[in-house]
């Protein structure tokens, strides 16, 4: 296939590429509208959490303002949990899922976001869905980073209506999405087993279809470009594999893109400080039982480590040797 063809070299995502690689930096007189503005939309009333999970993360990435969307039930808590955040409160249906209507009031946002992560904690695959095409249109601004996450990733699935059926979603420019194995063979149709055992031509197909940066993470986490360009990465521990820890991936994400990262600058580096700040983790608290609440306070100062600024060198930043899944 054309894609594979291009893919002649794998990029290991380790610390010399990301040395020569450096995340966007605002100038010593920036104030936080330099540094990026990310809106963070989702959660629902039975996983308020992800979504602040996510936005935390997102700030710890060096994003400099955050606003949150999500629905009505919620709004309040996740307000007096984000006290950093700007916290819109959007109509709900029955299903949990938001009402398209609510898209309306986002509408002033469209020229003023950086970066939008739409998806953690949301349950309504087709409403989730139908929001999404909404509000891509809206945005407008080619230079607005989009972020689609867990089940906003469905939109792939249940395309706009009046879209020709015999034809697979794409979209009209390049987004991130996030997947992890299972959410792969949900969205494609290929059994588990099978992108498992050979992510790579996975990856880079999806990448090339849907004309998106696709992180597909596992214990190995492939990120495959539209153009046939693809990384990988190994690290981490099964620590991760927690619940909450993919919204903190999405999160550290979006924060980089606010900043100005580029679609797959900002999920190479997500996908790294995320493994580090777990290796980082399990060495202070132990492999198992450390949240993913804490994945985020890690990030700052993997951040600047990672980018050489600290004086102890790299033994403190060289990936474990075994790798594990990234979250779900």
């Amino acid at each position: 296939m054309d894609t594979l063809n291009r893919a002649t070299v794998v990029h290991d995502v380790d610390t010399a590429l990301l040395r020569s690689w450096p995340v966007p930096m605002p100038a010593v007189e920036g104030d936080k509208e330099v540094r990026g503005h990310v809106l963070v939309l989702g959660g629902s009333c039975e996983m308020p959490g992800a979504i602040i999970l996510a936005a935390t993360a997102a700030l710890r990435a060096g994003a400099g303002k955050l606003t949150i969307a999500t629905g009505q039930s919620v709004a309040q808590l996740v307000a007096l949990a984000m006290p950093e955040a700007r916290v819109i409160g959007l109509l709900e249906q029955a299903s949990a899922g938001l009402r398209i209507d609510a898209v309306a009031s986002l509408d002033p946002l469209a020229d003023r976001v950086d970066a939008v992560l739409i998806g953690p904690g949301m349950q309504d695959e087709p409403a989730t869905a139908e929001l999404v095409h909404a509000l891509l249109p809206r945005l407008g601004d080619s230079r607005v980073a989009v972020v689609l996450d867990a089940c906003a990733m469905g939109a792939l699935l249940h395309p706009p209506a009046g879209w020709p059926l015999d034809t697979p979603w794409r979209f009209a420019r390049p987004v991130i999405v996030t997947p992890h194995a299972g959410e792969m063979a949900h969205l494609t149709g290929i059994a588990k087993d099978e992108i498992t055992a050979g992510p790579d031509p996975k990856a880079l197909d999806a990448a090339q279809a849907w004309n998106a940066v696709v992180a597909l993470k596992g214990a190995r986490t492939v990120i495959a470009t539209p153009d046939g360009t693809l990384y990988q990465h190994e690290g981490g521990n099964v620590g991760l594999a927690i619940s909450g820890s993919g919204d903190v991936l999405a999160g550290i994400i979006a924060g980089l893109a606010a900043r100005g990262a580029p679609l797959d600058q900002a999920a190479c580096w997500g996908v790294a400080l995320h493994a580090r700040a777990g290796e980082r983790l399990a060495e202070r608290l132990g492999t198992l039982g450390y949240l993913a609440r804490e994945i985020s306070q890690e990030i700052p100062a993997l951040l600047e480590q990672v980018a050489g600024k600290d004086a102890g060198g790299d033994e403190t930043i060289r990936p474990q040797p075994v790798g594990w899944g990234m979250g779900v």
